[in-house]
This record gives C-alpha cells, structure tokens and sequence, in this order.
C-alpha cells in the first residue's frame, strides 16, 4: 500500500494553548503501557518517564490582517504513554505529536542535520534539533514553540540565538500524528566552523542527545531511511522547483 505524502503549509505564526483533557487511551491501556515501557527500558535504561505535551485539536486560521496561523491545545501526559501510543499505531481518538524544529541552515544553503544517540528512542534518525514539548514551554495558558526551538537548539547543539537570523514565519509539515513547526534558523558563521563547534559542544556533554552532525546539501547525503519523512519533504522543498 503506497504512503501518502506529507503535507507542508507555509503559516506566518503559531497559536498554541495549554488545555488539559483526560486521554482514554493511557486509562484504559495502563497494563500494556507498563509493559511496553519496561521493554523499552530494558533496551535503553537510559530512558526516563517525564511528561510530554500532546496536540489533541488543530487548526489553520485566516486572520483580519490577512495571515495565516496554526495553531491548536495540547494535554499533559506521561512519556511512556506517548511511546507506547506511538509504537501502537497512534490508536484511538485521532492526536498529533506536535513539536518545533530548529531547521539550521548555512549561508551557502546547506543544512545541518543532527543524529540521534544511540540510547535514545529515535536512535539513527537523522533530523534537525526538536523536542516534543514538555512543561518548560508552557507559559500561562500558552504552548510556546517558538521558545521550544531556542531551548532544544542550545541544548543539543551549543548554539544559541546570537548565533543564527530566524525566518519570521513557519512551515508546518503534517506527517499522519506528527506535525512538525519547522523554524528557519540562518547560521551567521559557516557550515563548517559551526559543525566543528556543535562537535566540541556534543563532544563536552556526558550524555549528548546527538551523536554526531551531518551536512545536507542534496539528496544522497544522507541515507533517506534515516531521515523521517516530514524531514525529507521540508528538505525537498528547497529544492529546484520545490515549495
């Protein structure tokens, strides 16, 4: 059966709000979960059950001055929930896992993608600093995502906001239950003096989330079994002819 493709929208703002809500699916799954997770742990003890936000309604919006936002609510829950829905199929009443990308791209337009490490639970996937949204990006009754890129960017690379330009709009990548917010992040130094410096940085950490930084220029230069597919149809997009 063949995949739909990915779906990518170009939004000028993000409008996300924290709205609890109770999800059957980690009530009446409880006995599965556990078990799951302690699979889970038993490969990678690493692994820890914080709580992660997810979306359960969205929308793309018109707004009076002619822009566009997306934006949508997102409910608290337990990381091993969210693991075992994600690995189950995203069963049950449809949810989206909703998270912003620090889509770092150089002066010369080559992009830097990030590998994850093995003890995590995306080890070998290849795609740009992102985190799903937990607490910390929470402010008042609003889902900061924007404060999400800043964060996950300095925590898995170094890097910080002196060091990049930010596109003033966003484009959202709707990939089944993932909705990816990618953010432009322009580099104001080189590819290379910023890999060598991400390096260092990975290098430093006890327990880096990233294993190692890899260049992307064109299509080949990174196995594309390792790139999900929201990254390869934002990639895409900046080809010749693309979005």
């Amino acid at each position: 059966m063949s995949i739909p493709a990915a779906t990518i929208v170009r939004v000028d703002g993000l409008d996300c709000a924290f709205e609890p809500r109770d999800w059957d699916f980690a009530r009446k799954q409880a006995a599965a979960i556990d078990a799951h997770w302690a699979q889970a742990c038993a490969a990678k003890p690493g692994l820890f059950n914080g709580r992660i936000l997810l979306m359960h309604h969205h929308a793309i919006a018109g707004m009076p001055d002619g822009t566009r936002q997306f934006g949508g609510g997102f409910m608290e829950v337990d990381y091993k929930a969210f693991l075992a829905w994600r690995d189950f199929g995203a069963p049950g009443v449809p949810l989206h896992n909703c998270f912003a990308m620090a889509a770092l791209q150089a002066p010369d337009g080559a992009f830097l993608l990030g590998e994850m490490g093995t003890h995590t639970a995306n080890a070998g996937l290849v795609h740009f600093a992102a985190g799903t949204p937990d607490r910390s990006d929470i402010a008042g009754d609003k889902v900061d995502l924007a404060g999400s890129v800043l964060r996950e960017l300095r925590e898995e690379t170094g890097l910080t906001q002196d060091d990049i330009t930010l596109d003033p709009g966003w484009i959202v990548v709707f990939d089944g239950p993932r909705i990816a917010c990618m953010k432009r992040c322009v580099l104001n130094a080189g590819a290379q003096a910023v890999l060598a410096r991400i390096h260092r940085h990975l290098a430093s950490e006890a327990e880096p989330e990233l294993l190692r930084m890899h260049l992307y220029r064109a299509r080949g230069d990174v196995d594309a079994a390792r790139l999900p597919r929201f990254m390869q149809a934002y990639l895409a997009a900046f080809e010749p002819g693309g979005l």
